[in-house]
């Protein structure tokens, strides 16, 4: 299957002046006249939330309060659902139950070919389910409809096959020893496994996270996204017609302060995988270190350079460009949220990347065309609008945009600065939302350099012809994907993770499986070998 474009990830923090809903700055800059579409009364899709409860030990009850939250639609505010509230008592009953089904249930016990063919029922019927899953993701989350439906449900499908395959081919070693002695070297299912899961891509880290943890035989309690926790539910009635024994994977929905910090926090969790902003990502791998000392994967935050040579074919690198800054709303952990032009050519293509950011379609993500919903909720609203002002403020030139789109919802014009410096928070700081910022750069040694001045380093691009020139920069960057000529290619067998302070460990293909076994060497003395 040819690999896909998609990205991921997840709440961030700031602290900057707050702005006001509508900014009202234009000093003298276009005005925002695009090809978007008015926002007209909002599309409901024909879809019946029937699962709001927490699923624990293959039951859908209530969270131990009795509390629920509302989980609201981006592009209106307005309650789409209310959800069960889950907090530490729900996460203990999840463990306790994640716990059982692995030291006493068939789950580890069955045979791999047996737990791939539960993934692979599971699959299909994910494959039957498509469309409402895409309504439904679309509906809590505001990403248009067209990209849920056919590049991040097929991927979603993709990716439990991928892992299906690989259940029955995780073996150990048998290692020579210096002596008379035969030494097994066994991988093991490492136990019960935390999984906390970011709001921009759901389903898809849901895949990333819960698909190499069954295939190992392990046990699950994921926390969803409080923002977007009803696909999470709907996929989790489906593991069950699959087939998917009671307490193998367990699903509580809740906030991170409470249920989040509990699930990170809990003696009897063997294993944790978090998805989402630096600053939580550090509160998580100290709340693990507090307790049992469990292990922990991190995919946290980036700022990710897309750099374009002065050799570039500028309408290809334009258009490039904005998609892997503005998919998803900005919304993604490994956005290329800092252009680097060479000098030749910038003058062009800021002229360019403007025009291509004022054609952006921006409204109903249910409708036909749309290739920008909400963001997903009014605080990261009101975040990218002051961070907005925050370029404004430091004098780089607002080219289009800078404005809330419409007067209801979540929605934000697409955004271009140019003559940014690589000093200014919209410059360092992600922004994770639909704000380009245009650098511009003299030399290969000089832009390797300034893309490597972060805390962060997920992620970048290289747009080039030459080869030499490509390898050069690649090898540099320090970021643990280089997108070379294309951005945001995610395909199942492809590592993904970051340097520094954007994450611990990878996730997808081979390595991920390395996150949830055990490696345990087992030596017995031999009497009289034939040989050693």
């Amino acid at each position: 299957m040819a690999a896909r474009r998609i990205s991921s990830l997840f709440s961030r923090s700031l602290s900057l002046p707050t702005a006001p809903a509508s900014l009202g700055f234009r000093r003298g800059i276009q005005r925002f006249t695009s090809r978007a579409a008015v926002i007209d009364e909002p599309i409901i899709p024909p879809l019946q939330i029937n699962y709001t409860k927490l699923l624990i030990n293959g039951q859908f009850v209530d969270s131990a309060s009795g509390k629920t939250f509302p989980t609201l639609d981006p592009r209106t505010g307005e309650v789409i659902a209310h959800v069960a509230e889950g907090d530490a008592e729900d996460i203990n009953r999840a463990v306790s139950a994640a716990r059982k089904a692995f030291d006493e249930g068939p789950w580890p016990r069955m045979t791999a070919y047996e737990r791939s063919r539960i993934m692979l029922r599971f699959a299909d019927l994910v494959e039957k389910h498509t469309q409402e899953l895409a309504q439904l993701e679309t509906w809590d989350n505001g990403k248009p409809y067209e990209q849920a439906l056919t590049a991040e449900l097929p991927l979603f499908v993709r990716l439990f096959h991928y892992y299906a395959g690989w259940a029955d081919k995780i073996h150990g070693l048998t290692v020579p020893a210096d002596g008379p002695h035969h030494v097994q070297v066994l991988h093991e299912p490492i136990g019960v496994a935390g999984q906390i899961i970011p709001w921009n891509f759901p389903l898809l880290m849901l895949a990333w996270k819960v698909g190499p943890a069954l295939a190992c035989g392990n046990t699950i309690v994921l926390k969803s996204a409080e923002q977007t926790p009803l696909t999470a539910l709907y996929v989790a009635k489906l593991f069950q017609e699959a087939g998917l024994p009671d307490g193998v994977l367990n699903v509580v929905s809740g906030y991170g302060s409470t249920a989040g910090a509990a699930l990170a926090s809990h003696m009897d969790v063997d294993k944790l995988a978090f998805t989402g902003s630096t600053s939580t990502g550090k509160v998580v791998l100290e709340l693990a270190a507090r307790s049992n000392l469990k292990p922990v994967t991190l995919e946290l935050g980036g700022k990710s350079p897309f750099i374009v040579c002065d050799d570039a074919d500028v309408d290809h690198a334009v258009e490039l460009a904005h998609f892997a800054l503005f998919f998803n709303q900005g919304q993604c952990c490994c956005a290329g949220s800092r252009t680097y032009v060479h000098e030749r050519i910038y003058d062009e293509f800021v002229d360019k990347a403007k025009a291509r950011a004022l054609s952006r379609t921006v409204g109903d993500p249910f409708k036909k065309g749309i290739e920008q919903g909400p963001q997903i909720d009014l605080k990261q609203f009101e975040k990218v609008l002051r961070y907005i002002k925050s370029g404004i403020d430091s004098d780089a030139t607002l080219e289009c945009g800078g404005d809330r789109f419409g007067y209801e919802g979540y929605f934000v014009q697409p955004t271009v600065f140019s003559n940014v410096k690589d000093d200014m928070l919209i410059a360092q700081d992600e922004i994770f939302g639909p704000v380009q910022s245009i650098l511009k750069f003299k030399d290969v040694d000089e832009v390797i350099k300034r893309a490597n001045a972060t805390r962060y380093g997920l992620a970048a691009g290289v747009f080039t012809t030459n080869i030499d020139k490509a390898n050069t920069i690649s090898r540099g960057l320090k970021a643990g994907t280089v997108w070379i000529n294309c951005y945001d290619i995610f395909d199942a067998a492809i590592p993904f993770g970051g340097y520094k302070m954007s994450g611990i460990g990878r996730e997808k293909g081979v390595y991920s499986l390395n996150n949830y076994l055990q490696v345990k060497s087992v030596i017995s003395p031999l009497k009289n070998p034939a040989w050693l």
